[in-house]
């Protein structure tokens, strides 16, 4: 048998002069894996979010800070700086009898003391002012005398004047007068009317006052008003809105129960520090008077960062939004994975 002529055999590729094609080696599975594998890097879509809850969390912490202390400001300047609001506040405790006992205590010792009457006629003196105090006559006079001394302690603490507040007592004593006179009462139009000066609040205690009085009165406005911006701002940047307005409403009832805490403690160190342990309940009558407003606040506060946050819950829970994410849930198919074609 012969060989076979040089060059291969006869119609093969070398025989008819092309080349020979080489083999194709398949990849190894370790490069199939890294060329599949996606390459790992930061998408700024997921970075985003997280500054944004951060910075949301900030604001609203900062806001739910300030709305005990804006609620306080505002109280003090926009209520008890108001004569007619203190006036129409104080108007009930006329009526109060821890408040009428410890005025005719206070009014008959005064005129004990100064008419220098005997002890044996003092009870007497106490009787009948006691008995004053059931009058609309007290009434009048309270709600003058209350105007009075408010007046005189604001023009005091915004005028700037270093000497010690006083009240005259004429206008409050025509008042009394014509009161009385139009009841018919015998002898009220001899009453004289005479300009006497009582002395309401020493200079020193009025310099501390007029300090604190320009804080609030700046506090009073701008306070609430920072943390209704704060809120706002926190609530718009925040990645899920929802959840940031269910932590502003939870913030402001924490906020809420912290004033009227706030408020519970303040009346029991008041009545601790009076020197008078018998005039405790009248203090407490007249300290009630005056916070009414800010009790209401506070409790106002916590029912509406209550009512808030449970209606955020239950339509995050149970809204139209939540029902439909748990009728589309459901195990998904893994996608089928191309081939991978490696070109030599």
């Amino acid at each position: 048998m012969n060989p076979p002529p040089e060059g291969g055999l006869p119609g093969s590729a070398k025989a008819r002069g092309r080349p020979a094609p080489r083999s194709v080696r398949s990849p190894r599975p370790d490069a199939v894996t890294r060329l599949a594998a996606p390459v790992p890097r930061v998408l700024p879509g997921r970075v985003l979010p997280r500054l944004r809850n951060t910075l949301s969390a900030v604001l609203i912490a900062l806001a739910c800070l300030l709305v005990p202390f804006g609620a306080l400001a505002a109280w003090v300047m926009y209520g008890l700086a108001d004569t007619g609001r203190y006036v129409s506040a104080m108007a009930p405790l006329a009526a109060d009898p821890a408040v009428q006992d410890a005025v005719a205590d206070e009014v008959g010792a005064g005129i004990a003391h100064e008419v220098r009457i005997e002890p044996s006629m003092r009870p007497f003196v106490q009787d009948a002012v006691r008995s004053f105090t059931r009058t609309e006559a007290f009434r009048t006079v309270w709600d003058a005398g209350n105007r009075a001394v408010h007046d005189a302690v604001l023009r005091g603490v915004r005028d700037g004047d270093e000497d010690a507040v006083t009240v005259d007592l004429a206008p409050v004593t025509a008042q009394v007068k014509e009161r009385l006179t139009h009841d018919h009462m015998p002898l009220a139009h001899r009453i004289p009317v005479r300009h006497t000066e009582v002395a309401v609040l020493p200079a020193t205690d009025l310099a501390r006052l007029r300090k604190g009085y320009d804080v609030l009165d700046f506090a009073g406005f701008w306070l609430p008003v920072t943390a209704a911006v704060l809120a706002v701002t926190g609530i718009a940047v925040a990645a899920c809105r929802r959840r940031a307005v269910t932590a502003t409403a939870l913030g402001t009832a924490l906020g809420g129960a912290f004033l009227a805490l706030a408020v519970a403690i303040g009346r029991r160190l008041t009545l601790a520090d009076l020197p008078d342990p018998a005039h405790q309940q009248a203090a407490g009558a007249i300290y009630d008077a005056l916070t009414a407003t800010l009790r209401t606040v506070s409790w106002l506060l916590v029912a509406l960062g209550l009512t808030v946050a449970l209606t955020c819950w239950l339509t995050g829970r149970y809204g139209p939004l939540a029902r439909r994410r748990r009728g589309s849930a459901g195990p998904a198919p893994d996608p089928a994975r191309r081939p991978t074609r490696v070109r030599a």
